[in-house]
């Protein structure tokens, strides 16, 4: 988390949006204790956290405002990944996805959620998808237009993950993506993804 919020400073934030669910409490006195930096934080807690990740961004939408960067908070970045999204403009009541496109290198393309692009805008997301040309990192550059988006989903099912909002809008021509080309990120997950992210943040150290 600290290393987390360290990045979104990169990216040119000022404050950030914590969305907890279950011991929300205690992660957010373990974080407050921890962070020395310059953001100021604010906690929101998701009470319906059994559903998907979409239904936790939306309980943050009362309190962000149009640009604003969004990111998991088990990913890890590169400080070049994060200037790639220092103000950066998403679409007009859209967002831009910063996707991979190195698929040799990606640790475990099981778990990888998969983008189909074309011209720079997302057509299809998935993890099932067998045939893609590049992967979802996980940070985003956004505008209340995704809300918006998941806010139907929502409201049409009772659910809603990050990636129906994302297909939302590509449907409607606003999902953008930006290639980190050489830039490093890494999921994290399991202790072998952990091991890996250190290594390669260390590789790329020296």
């Amino acid at each position: 988390m600290l290393r987390t919020l360290d990045s979104l400073a990169l990216a040119g934030c000022g404050s950030v949006v914590i969305v907890v669910g279950f011991g929300g409490r205690e992660v957010e006195e373990a974080v407050r204790g921890l962070y020395e930096g310059p953001l100021d934080l604010a906690f929101v807690t998701n009470d319906r956290y059994e559903l998907s990740n979409g239904v936790s961004l939306l309980a943050a939408r009362p309190h962000v405002s149009d640009p604003f960067v969004l990111t998991m908070a088990d990913h890890v970045f590169g400080p070049e990944v994060m200037q790639l999204a220092a103000g950066h403009a998403p679409p007009e009541r859209g967002a831009t996805l910063m996707v991979d496109s190195k698929l040799d290198e990606i640790f475990d393309m099981d778990d990888a959620m998969k983008v189909v692009t074309l011209d720079r805008n997302v057509v299809r997301i998935g993890k099932q998808l067998s045939e893609f040309d590049a992967i979802d990192t996980g940070l985003f550059v956004c505008t209340d237009g995704l809300m918006e988006e998941l806010d139907a989903e929502f409201r049409l099912r009772g659910d809603a993950a990050l990636s129906d909002g994302v297909t939302r809008l590509a449907r409607l021509g606003r999902m953008d993506t930006v290639d980190i080309g050489d830039g490093f990120w890494q999921d994290v997950d399991t202790p072998a993804m952990l091991e890996h992210a250190g290594e390669m943040l260390s590789l790329r150290a020296r």
